[in-house]
């Protein structure tokens, strides 16, 4: 699902979906992905706050693979459309497009 959207770095949860994080990794190229320690949120930066906005459209333990893709897509859209205070009150689109804009 990642390998074809641009990133450079993968922090995951401690949830079960990250279970074989290594695998993920290596699927992932030369992407850094991050496994923090336990008990320690700071060491996730803004993965936290993302995940409290995801949990609001995604309880946990809901299976996804039950949800319509255009209903996942919408709520994408939604949380990539609001504003950031780490973007200085930029949307991620707003900060990811105008880099992708530069680079052309």
């Amino acid at each position: 699902m990642l390998k074809d959207l641009p990133h450079e770095s993968v922090t995951s949860d401690r949830g079960c979906e990250f279970y074989n994080f290594e695998q993920i990794g290596t699927g992932l190229g030369g992407t850094k992905l991050y496994y923090p320690k336990p008990h320690q949120p700071w060491q996730r930066g803004t993965n936290e706050n993302t995940n409290g906005l995801l949990r609001e459209c995604f309880p946990k333990k809901k299976d996804v693979t039950d949800i319509p893709n255009e209903v996942i897509q919408m709520y994408v859209r939604r949380l990539n459309s609001r504003p950031r205070k780490c973007l200085h009150w930029k949307s991620p689109y707003e900060v990811f497009y105008s880099a992708s804009l530069r680079l052309v």
